[in-house]
């Protein structure tokens, strides 16, 4: 379990070392969206099978980041993570002013 100023966090941490590879992010840093004031949140329809999933698309510190997250029991459980053009272009839509 991982915690940050606001939120409990959960992942396996095998899928966190693949994720690290595949997309250049650790789940740890991946966290740091979810204090971004300006983040998105998106319902995962796709993925939302046995459990309600969503997206979260926020500045982790690095970039502007996309998460897929679920919530269990108050804890924020995170499947994947990564710097995608499409999430990008999304949080630079919603937070034009």
């Amino acid at each position: 379990m991982h915690m940050n100023t606001r939120h409990m966090f959960e992942w396996d941490e095998q899928k966190n070392l693949q994720n690290q590879i595949s997309h250049n992010v650790s789940f740890e840093q991946a966290c740091n969206a979810f204090n971004d004031p300006n983040h998105i949140i998106i319902d995962d329809e796709w993925h939302s099978i046995d459990e309600p999933r969503y997206h979260i698309i926020g500045f982790d510190g690095v970039g502007v980041a996309t998460i897929r997250f679920t919530m269990r029991e108050g804890t924020i459980r995170i499947f994947g993570a990564g710097y995608w053009r499409k999430g990008k272009k999304i949080y630079e839509r919603g937070n034009e002013k």
